[in-house]
């Protein structure tokens, strides 16, 4: 059985994302199943708050009430799951576990899906919006984390680099 691990989402116990997550990743080292339950998450996020005057960095829960967990599904990784204590059941109809698109991973920030651009370093591109827009140039460099192309392009006889989101540009 070589089936892939996708991300699925369990509903827990409010309060109990971060003990369900340990909970979870004992039992996966302790049975030995790192296989098929590859990764637990409780997705959070940085909120600052300014209290008297002061400023405090306070981490919360992007999801309450809920764990992400990769895994691949069978008999054995579901019972798993389904009895840690402060798990309510799978995200899905009838606890019948549904896994999340690609573009729902991406968009929840639970994993940077890879994202297939189609641009290389050394391809020539337009500029289709912005302050460049309808010039020409070539790719230097791709920056898949932020999401940008330098792009070279002929400005006043010169080569000029410039910063461009994915979105701004396409293939010639």
């Amino acid at each position: 059985m070589s089936q892939e691990a996708r991300w699925y989402v369990v509903h827990t116990y409010s309060g109990y994302e971060n003990k369900v997550k340990i909970n979870i990743e004992q039992m996966v080292t302790n049975r030995g199943m790192e296989d098929l339950i590859q990764e637990v998450k409780v997705p959070t996020e940085e909120k600052v708050e300014i209290k008297n005057g002061k400023k405090k960095v306070k981490e919360v829960k992007l999801f309450p009430g809920y764990v992400m967990i990769k895994m691949i599904i069978t008999d054995e990784s579901w019972y798993i799951v389904r009895n840690t204590r402060g798990v309510t059941g799978f995200v899905g109809p009838s606890s019948k576990p549904i896994p999340l698109t690609d573009a729902e991973v991406r968009s929840m920030g639970v994993e940077q899906a890879p994202v297939d651009i189609g641009i290389k370093v050394g391809d020539s591109v337009k500029v289709i919006s912005g302050p460049f827009e309808s010039f020409i140039g070539s790719v230097e460099h791709v920056n898949l984390e932020k999401e940008t192309f330098k792009v070279l392009i002929s400005m006043f006889g010169r080569e000029t680099p410039v910063e461009l989101e994915f979105s701004q540009v396409e293939p010639l």
